[in-house]
C-alpha cells in the first residue's frame, strides 16, 4: 500500500512538471527618481510541447507613463534532466512616469490552453525631481533650480502650467536668486502667470527648504515629443554673480482629433467672437469708420489666428491695429482680443461686413466647435443726404463750434463749450452758445485795455541796472519758461473731445516752447543736450517719445487708448524736462 501511494505521488509530479505555466512580472526597483526610466521586464515561461499562448500579453492602464520604447525576445531549450522542452517569451517596456507619488502598476494578462494567467500588482513610488547642479564649493550653502510640470500629456495649442522652484539648505540663499529667464524655443509658446516670490517652505524634498520664484503656462505648438528647454537665473552675492539652470521637461502633445473644419486654424480653447461698430456718428460714404472685430474667451488667446474681414465691393478695409486685455486664467490665458478696422463704404445703402468663418477645438469636450461668419449690418448715406437730414439747430451748433475751435488757446480752453448734436431743439444751448461769444467779446476788450496800461508802464519805468552774463540768462529763461501743466491740461481736453489733429499741433508747439527754454533750435541739439545735462536715458527716452508721436500722429487708425498711453509718455517726460 505504501509503494501504491508513492507511485502515485511521482505521477501527479511528472504531470504538473510537464504542463507548467509561469507568468510574472517585475520592475528593475521599487524608487525611481523624477526623470529615471522605469524598466518593466515581463516573463511568461511555458514547460510542456503542448502549452501555446493564445493571447499577447495584455498590458494594465499605463495612462500614468509615456511609453518610450519595448521589445521582446523568445528562448526556446531543452531541460536534460526531465527531457521537458521549456519556452520564455519575455517582453521589456520603458516607461517615463508623469507625475511624482505612489503609481499602482496593474496585472497582466496572457490565454494559454484556454486558461488566463495573471502576473501580481505591485507600486512604483516616483520621487520628486531635483536638478542638482550647484554652484557653491559649500554643501551647505548649495543651491538647486528644478521646474515641475504636472500634466505632461496635452494637446496641440493647449495649455500645461509650470512651476520654477529654487531648493536650498540654507535660507538666506533664496534672497540672492534673481533675473528667472523663461525658455523660448520655435515648437512653444510660454506666457508668464506670476514672477513674483512665494513663501518659503521649510519642508521642502531632501531636507531642503524651498521657493516657487515663477509660474508659467507652455503652449506647444507642434505634436510629438516636445522638450521643454532649462529656465535659469542669476545669483548674485557681493563678490560675483553665478548662473543657475534648471531641469528640462519632456512634453507628450496629443495630436488634435481628425475631422477638424477646413477652416480651423489654431484656436484650442473656448472662444466667443462679435463685431460690432464703434464709431458713433452717422455712416456716411467715402468716410472712414471703426469696425472691431473682438475675440473673447480662453485657451491659446494670445497666439491665435484671429478671424479676419471679408473684403468687398462695398467698401475698402486696412489692416487692423491689434489690442490685447490678457491674464492667466485656470485652462489658459483668459482675456479679449480687439482688431481694430478701417472700413470706408463705396455706396450709399444696406452694406454687409462679413468676418471669416471661424472654429475651435474645446478641450473640455474633446470636440470642435464652428462659430462659422459673424455678420455686421450697417447703413451708408451720401454727403447729400447727411446735410438734408441736420436740423437748423444742429447747423447752428457746428458754426458755433467751429468758431471756438478757432479762438482756442492753451489758457483759455473753449474746446469743452462745444455743442453736442441733439435731436431736440434746446434753447438753453442756443443762449449759452450766444452768452459765450459776447463773454469772449468783453474778455478781449478788457485785454486789449490791459496790454495799452502795461505798454505805458514799460516805457516810464526807469531802466534797471544790467547784472552779470549768467544773471541775464537766468532771467532769460525765466521769461522764456512755459507754464507746462497749461499744456497738459490743454492736450487732455483735445484727447477727450478727439480733436487729435489739434492734439499733434500742440504736442509739436509744446516741444518748441521746451527747447526755447534751453537755448535749443532743433531736436537733435535738444536731444544732445539733454545727454549732457539730463543724462543718457532721459535723452535717448526724448527720442524714443519723438518717434512715437510721429507714428501716432501719420497712423490711418488713432484710437482713444493709444492717444491716452501717448499722452501719459508725454506728461511723464516733459515734466521732468521743464523742471
Amino acid at each position: 500500500m505504501q509503494h501504491k501511494l508513492i507511485y502515485i505521488l511521482f505521477l501527479f509530479a511528472s504531470v504538473i512538471s510537464y504542463g507548467q505555466v509561469n507568468l510574472f512580472m517585475e520592475s528593475d526597483k521599487s524608487e525611481y527618481n523624477g526623470k529615471d526610466i522605469v524598466n518593466l521586464t515581463i516573463v511568461l515561461e511555458l514547460n510542456g510541447i503542448d502549452l501555446e499562448p493564445q493571447t499577447r500579453f495584455q498590458l494594465p492602464d499605463l495612462s500614468k507613463f509615456n511609453i518610450i520604447g519595448s521589445g521582446s525576445m523568445t528562448n526556446t531549450l531543452i531541460d536534460p534532466a526531465t527531457n521537458t522542452l521549456i519556452t520564455q517569451k519575455i517582453s521589456r517596456i520603458a516607461l517615463e512616469p508623469k507625475k511624482k507619488g505612489k503609481i499602482k502598476i496593474g496585472s497582466v494578462l496572457v490565454t494559454v490552453n484556454n486558461k488566463i494567467y495573471k502576473t501580481e500588482p505591485f507600486d512604483v513610488n516616483i520621487k520628486e525631481i531635483i536638478e542638482k547642479r550647484s554652484l557653491a564649493s559649500n554643501l551647505a550653502n548649495e543651491i538647486y533650480l528644478n521646474m515641475e510640470i504636472e500634466d505632461r500629456e496635452v494637446y496641440q495649442d493647449q495649455a500645461t502650467v509650470a512651476v520654477l522652484r529654487v531648493y536650498s539648505k540654507n535660507m538666506d540663499n533664496f534672497r540672492k536668486v534673481k533675473d528667472v529667464r523663461l525658455p523660448r524655443q520655435d515648437n512653444l509658446n510660454v506666457h508668464p502667470v506670476n514672477l513674483n516670490k512665494s513663501e518659503i517652505d521649510p519642508s521642502g524634498a531632501g531636507n531642503m527648504a524651498s521657493q516657487v520664484v515663477a509660474v508659467f503656462m507652455v503652449f506647444p505648438n507642434e505634436s510629438g515629443y516636445v522638450d521643454v528647454p532649462s529656465v535659469s537665473a542669476s545669483v548674485s552675492s557681493y563678490s560675483n554673480k553665478n548662473k543657475i539652470v534648471s531641469n528640462k521637461v519632456k512634453l507628450n502633445v496629443k495630436k488634435l482629433p481628425e475631422g477638424s473644419p477646413e477652416y480651423f486654424k489654431n484656436a484650442v480653447g473656448n472662444f466667443n467672437v462679435n463685431v460690432y461698430n464703434a464709431s458713433k456718428n452717422k455712416i456716411e460714404v467715402d468716410k472712414p469708420i471703426n469696425v472691431i472685430v473682438k475675440v473673447s474667451g480662453e485657451g491659446n488667446l494670445p497666439d491665435m489666428h484671429l478671424p479676419k474681414i471679408i473684403s468687398s465691393p462695398d467698401y475698402e478695409v486696412f489692416t487692423p491695429k491689434i489690442t490685447s486685455k490678457v491674464a492667466p486664467g485656470i485652462t489658459g490665458m483668459k482675456g479679449e482680443i480687439l482688431a481694430n478696422y478701417v472700413i470706408i463704404p463705396k455706396k450709399a445703402g444696406a452694406i454687409s461686413i462679413q468676418t471669416e468663418q471661424f472654429a475651435f477645438f474645446d478641450p473640455a469636450s474633446h470636440e470642435y466647435i464652428d462659430l462659422g461668419k459673424k455678420t455686421l449690418a450697417l447703413n451708408a448715406f451720401s454727403h447729400d443726404q447727411i446735410l438734408e437730414s441736420r436740423t437748423t439747430v444742429e447747423k447752428v451748433n457746428e458754426y458755433t463750434n467751429t468758431l471756438l475751435e478757432t479762438v482756442n488757446t492753451p489758457v483759455l480752453k473753449t474746446t469743452t463749450f462745444k455743442v453736442k448734436e441733439k435731436s431736440k431743439f434746446h434753447w438753453n444751448i442756443l443762449l449759452t452758445n450766444i452768452s459765450i461769444l459776447i463773454g469772449l467779446f468783453i474778455m478781449y476788450l478788457l485785454f486789449k485795455t490791459w496790454q495799452k496800461k502795461r505798454t505805458l508802464v514799460k516805457e516810464t519805468a526807469s531802466p534797471k541796472p544790467l547784472g552779470s552774463v549768467a544773471e541775464t540768462e537766468k532771467q532769460i529763461r525765466e521769461t522764456l519758461k512755459t507754464d507746462i501743466n497749461d499744456y497738459f491740461s490743454y492736450l487732455e481736453n483735445l484727447k477727450d473731445n478727439g480733436d487729435y489733429q489739434k492734439f499733434f499741433d500742440t504736442l509739436e508747439e509744446m516741444d518748441m516752447d521746451v527747447r526755447k527754454q534751453y537755448f535749443q533750435s532743433s531736436s537733435q541739439e535738444f536731444r544732445v543736450f539733454l545727454e549732457s545735462y539730463k543724462g543718457l536715458s532721459v535723452a535717448e527716452e526724448y527720442r524714443n517719445l519723438l518717434q512715437r508721436i510721429q507714428m501716432e500722429k501719420y497712423s490711418p487708425l488713432k484710437s482713444s487708448e493709444g492717444i491716452e498711453e501717448l499722452l501719459k509718455a508725454v506728461v511723464n517726460l516733459y515734466s521732468r524736462i521743464s523742471k
